[in-house]
C-alpha cells in the first residue's frame, strides 16, 4: 500500500504541474496538493514538465520549417 501511495503521490504532482503551465487551479486543490505533495516531487514534475514541452515546441518548429 505504500507504494501505491508514492504513485498516486507522483500523478498527483503530475497533474498539479500541468495545471500550473496554464495558471489555472482551484485555491482547495492548490492547498490540497501543497499539504501531500514534497518540494522534491514538485521540482520533479517540473523540471520534467519543461523538458517535455521544450522537446514538443522543437519538433514543432522542424515540422513547419520542414
Amino acid at each position: 500500500m505504500h507504494m501505491d501511495n508514492k504513485h498516486s503521490s507522483g500523478l498527483q504532482a503530475v497533474k498539479a504541474i500541468f495545471w500550473a503551465f496554464f495558471g489555472v487551479r482551484k485555491g482547495r486543490d492548490h492547498a490540497a496538493d501543497m499539504a501531500k505533495l514534497t518540494p522534491k516531487q514538485i521540482i520533479l514534475a517540473g523540471i520534467i514538465g519543461g523538458v517535455i514541452f521544450v522537446m514538443m515546441l522543437v519538433l514543432l518548429v522542424k515540422l513547419v520549417t520542414s
